[in-house]
């Protein structure tokens, strides 16, 4: 379940993109140096959270200031690098109860479409996959800056949420109170620009 928030999650931050304001341009987004994260919140059994995140990820994105509904974005995301600091929980998490990391090992994401909904903020929308199946989210996003940095790099960076229904993508929850069938997923992101 939190795997697949997350994978969703770090999907969904790369969309962000779209609302930065500079001139078309290609962006990596930095997860060499850790200035990237795809995380995951999912509620147990009614009585607390858990929190995790996807460690191992990659993605880009393109966007244009003046063409918007043109920017994109693209992220893949390693599904056995789930991490919800609880080790027994995580192998459960991606077995084939859950996620089934050793059939569907990535999660993608590849945008369709934003739609800008105010100043630095807008909606993307795009295509999902996760345990093998697809689906069509959307996901709020945030333009928290951009600009140079100290070592002479462009750098835009994002952030962005939704909720992601389990069963959605095939993933089976009926044995668990209703709280736990959905998944919030966040993801923040700094991109250098190429």
């Amino acid at each position: 379940m939190m795997k697949k928030s997350v994978m969703a999650a770090a999907v969904a931050a790369a969309a962000l993109v779209p609302l930065s304001q500079a001139q078309a341009a290609d962006y990596q987004i930095d997860t060499e140096g850790q200035h990237a994260f795809v995380q995951f919140k999912i509620n147990h059994l009614g009585f607390s959270y858990i929190l995790g995140s996807f460690e191992e990820f990659d993605g880009q994105f393109s966007y244009d200031a003046d063409d918007l509904a043109s920017s994109s974005v693209e992220m893949e995301v390693q599904v056995n690098s789930l991490n919800s600091n609880h080790a027994e929980r995580d192998r459960h998490i991606l077995s084939g109860d859950f996620l089934n990391a050793s059939e569907y090992p990535t999660a993608t994401f590849t945008s369709t479409g934003f739609e800008p909904t105010g100043d630095n903020e807008g909606v993307v929308t795009g295509e999902l996959t996760l345990h093998g199946e697809t689906q069509e989210i959307e996901m709020p996003v945030t333009l928290m800056g951009e600009g140079e940095d100290p070592w002479g790099n462009y750098r835009a960076g994002f952030e962005g949420s939704t909720m992601l229904t389990l069963g959605d993508f095939g993933i089976d929850m009926s044995d668990f109170p209703e709280a736990m069938h959905d998944v919030e997923l966040y993801v923040t992101f700094e991109g250098i620009r190429q």
